[in-house]
């Protein structure tokens, strides 16, 4: 018997994969793991989208390693949400955006379904830009003709109706090595001074004294822990099919607490690595104003002593943009059917997602040119940071609430660190906002 869990023949939309994987009751160990294995895939690519490579490489080229410390902090914390959102999916078998439509006010619902959307916007816009870049670097075309190029990966979405969600996951996890093994390339090359990367995961909040290295580390915070992947996850952790009794989705839990720490577990490896990248490259050269994902590919050749480095730069950079696509699909469906209750084809959802995106991310090449490009990146994950507690204020409610969770709701110590984490991303958020007010 084969450990796999049944192919589902599903669409990979939300409403219609949910218990499509059939897994044996009498897998046991590491083949039932490897059977619950997959949504954690799909959620770390928000973790390594171009919107992380813009700030990552922003903030390894202005400060060094010394941020390095937010990215472990904001991955540790990332774990800590998805493991919420996966933990009300399993329990309560609908996602976030359905429990907010069936708790809140209409109107309350209707503005975090307005936010939600705009984190969507804000997502779709830096795999745009990214894709973009991707294609102008590979390709050499001028970057607006690469931004149109990316409206064809509704393509994509199409070709995989009726494919099942392990080929969506196993489409994932190519990528995501793709981009791994570029990056175990790029390091290799560039050739790190170690001991100093190790003291930049060393947290010191002197080092977020200047405003700018604040600003960035907000930005990581954005673009690390994503508002649409805690949607996307309390959704797809559904796909497998959990008897409804305790031993079982205790056990659901366990596997997916798993898939959930492995699976960004490597994404912070990704994100740490573009960092470290351009520490060494950019900062240790004297390039301390790289803000730009084009700049830094330019640098990587007369810096790495090779062109192979920028050749494999631009191909992860092609592999993360492509990847988030999947997932924004998918997290855009969920915001959808969940919040309003409307079920339109996901290659439709594709089109109108992308096309709000394409709009900005067009207007910002054509005013400001194409050197704006790390800027508008950066600012898209600002904008996810600014959006994220109105995700996580009502998943907090949610976990702790007895009667809907019963046994399975989440302990005191849980809820304080997570109200604390909440806290502190509202407190980051009104000092950004008041630093845009005045500055």
């Amino acid at each position: 018997m084969s450990f796999l869990p049944t192919k589902a023949t599903a669409p990979f939309c939300p409403s219609e994969v949910k218990g499509s994987i059939e897994i044996s009751p009498h897998l046991t160990g590491w083949k039932r793991l490897l059977a619950f294995c997959g949504p954690g895939l799909l959620i770390s690519v928000g973790y390594v989208d171009p919107g992380n490579w813009a700030t990552d490489i922003a903030a390894g080229s202005a400060f060094g390693f010394n941020l390095l410390f937010v990215i472990w902090l904001a991955s540790l914390s990332a774990m800590f949400l998805q493991c919420l959102a996966m933990r009300v999916g399993i329990v309560t078998q609908r996602d976030l955006a359905q429990l907010s439509r069936q708790t809140y006010h209409p109107v309350v619902n209707f503005i975090l379904w307005i936010l939600a959307e705009l984190a969507i916007i804000a997502t779709d816009v830096a795999e745009v830009l990214g894709c973009a870049l991707a294609f102008h670097l590979l390709l050499g075309c001028p970057l607006s003709i690469g931004i149109l190029i990316t409206a064809l990966d509704t393509l994509i979405v199409l070709g995989l109706k009726g494919r099942g969600f392990r080929m969506v996951e196993a489409i994932i996890l190519g990528l995501l090595l793709t981009i791994g093994l570029c990056f175990i390339a790029e390091i290799w090359i560039i050739q790190p001074y170690w001991p100093n990367v190790m003291q930049g995961f060393i947290p010191a909040l002197d080092r977020l004294a200047d405003q700018n290295a604040l600003y960035l580390a907000i930005g990581i915070i954005g673009a690390t822990v994503m508002p649409h992947n805690i949607y996307l996850h309390s959704s797809i952790v559904q796909t497998r099919q959990v008897a409804q009794n305790d031993a079982s989705v205790q056990n659901a839990l366990k596997m997916n607490t798993f898939d959930t720490i492995a699976s960004l577990s490597f994404a912070f490896v990704i994100n740490a690595a573009i960092l470290i990248l351009a520490a060494s490259a950019f900062h240790g050269t004297g390039h301390t104003g790289v803000h730009d994902i084009e700049q830094a590919h330019a640098l990587l050749t007369p810096i790495a002593g090779t062109g192979l480095a920028p050749i494999l730069f631009a191909l992860a950079l092609l592999a993360a943009g492509q990847s988030s696509t999947f997932t924004g699909t998918i997290a855009g469906q969920v915001i959808l059917e969940g919040y309003l209750n409307i079920k339109i084809p996901c290659w439709q959802r594709r089109l109108i997602s992308r096309a709000l995106a394409l709009v900005p991310a067009l207007l910002g090449i054509f005013i400001f040119g194409d050197s704006a490009t790390g800027d508008l990146l950066v600012m898209s994950q600002v904008v996810l940071g600014l959006q994220l507690p109105f995700t996580v204020f009502p998943l907090i409610r949610f976990c702790a609430n007895r009667g809907l969770m019963g046994r399975f709701r989440i302990g005191l110590f849980a809820q304080i660190i997570a109200w604390f984490m909440f806290a502190l991303l509202a407190a980051c958020n009104l000092w950004l906002v008041g630093q845009m007010i005045t500055g």
